[in-house]
């Protein structure tokens, strides 16, 4: 009576929608990259300041 498509078809059918990625273009989400790139910066901060304190008080 109410036939509906399989979640598989579904997807199936949503993806075929989407357009194709651009070259080079890594994330197409933008709070995914948000997110990357502030935890990329916080571990970079991170390793400095340590860097920064051990050279301090074995110095």
């Amino acid at each position: 009576m109410f036939y509906r498509k399989s979640l598989e078809e579904r997807i199936a059918d949503r993806m075929a929608q989407r357009r194709p990625l651009e070259e080079g273009k890594t994330f197409e989400h933008g709070p995914a990259k948000f997110v990357f790139i502030s935890f990329i910066v916080i571990v970079v901060l991170m390793h400095v300041i340590g860097v920064a304190v051990a050279m301090h008080f074995y110095s």
